[in-house]
């Protein structure tokens, strides 16, 4: 398996101080090419390792695939002058078709975005085989509070390089992590998250939350949805196509959610809490007032 961080000579410069230099961790990138029957899908920039997760989880995203089983075996295999932990190759049971050619991407997709490049937006509003309005999951909000320190306190490697996304499942009953992952790509960390779910045979994630350490594009709501989970909660703000995403499908979107207060966007009615009257002060008001984490591009 390739590495997962890198470490490197820097210089440490203090304006009015002193300079310094020392050794630094650096989260490893490389690129990783998923085949499926041999025949290339994609290229990702991602962090090494959890490779069989992200590209499960990457055709659950993709509509390929909506069950773990439907995968029946993944291989490392780059040829001579290839990096072999940078090819995987999925083959799918008996039964699922083979990704319609069309969908093939002829180009990188960068680290920050999963989905730049497509033709269209359409072309990304991939139909869910699950129906996540139809999710009875009610959340305590204090429980939903606790979930972002949770997942800060599980980035075992944003800790050593300060350089990696996180998503997490949370159950949102009782509170339960069931899983963390961590990536350079935020896309990533959330398809690592649900191709372990597909390959545990938990899809759809009925009752669950997922926890995303930035914030909610369209595409992370997209992938929540496709994976059966009713709630999508960030430490940061939603896109505007975020939110009309999980208006129309159902899903619970939550934003700014840092210490005791969050910002409900879409499916409020799964968030047990008293209401009370609008405040004066927008959402941006949040942006501006509560202190902003540092996250990779």
């Amino acid at each position: 398996m390739g590495r997962i961080t890198a470490r490197t000579r820097v210089t440490r410069i203090t304006v009015g101080g002193s300079t310094s230099r020392r050794d630094d961790h650096l989260a490893v990138e490389e690129p990783l090419e998923i085949r499926v029957g041999g025949r290339r899908l994609a290229v990702t920039m991602r962090t090494p390792g959890h490779d069989v997760d992200l590209a499960t989880g990457f055709l659950v995203s993709e509509g390929v695939v909506s069950r773990g089983d439907q995968v029946a075996a993944a291989i490392h295999c780059g040829t001579p002058g290839e990096n072999t932990y940078n090819v995987l190759d999925v083959g799918l049971a008996p039964g699922v078709p083979a990704p319609d050619a069309s969908t093939e991407r002829n180009f990188t997709v960068t680290s920050s975005c999963g989905v730049c490049g497509k033709a269209s937006i359409d072309a990304v509003r991939t139909r869910s085989a699950y129906d996540v309005a139809g999710d009875d999951l009610r959340l305590d909000p204090a429980r939903l509070a606790g979930f972002p320190d949770r997942l800060r306190a599980g980035q075992a490697i944003f800790e050593r390089t300060g350089g990696l996304h996180a998503a997490a499942l949370f159950d949102g009953r009782t509170g339960e992590l069931l899983v963390l992952r961590e990536d350079v790509g935020r896309h990533n960390a959330v398809d690592k998250v649900i191709g372990w779910a597909a390959r545990e045979g938990l899809l759809p994630l009925r009752g669950t939350v997922l926890q995303v350490s930035g914030r909610a594009s369209f595409e992370l709501a997209q992938k929540a949805t496709m994976a059966g989970i009713p709630v999508l909660a960030a430490v940061s703000a939603p896109s505007s196509l975020a939110v009309e995403h999980a208006a129309a499908s159902g899903l619970t979107l939550v934003g700014f959610l840092r210490g005791d207060s969050m910002v409900v966007y879409a499916g409020e009615e799964r968030i047990a809490a008293p209401y009370d009257a609008p405040a004066a002060s927008d959402a941006g008001a949040y942006a501006t007032a509560a202190p902003q984490r540092a996250e990779a591009s």
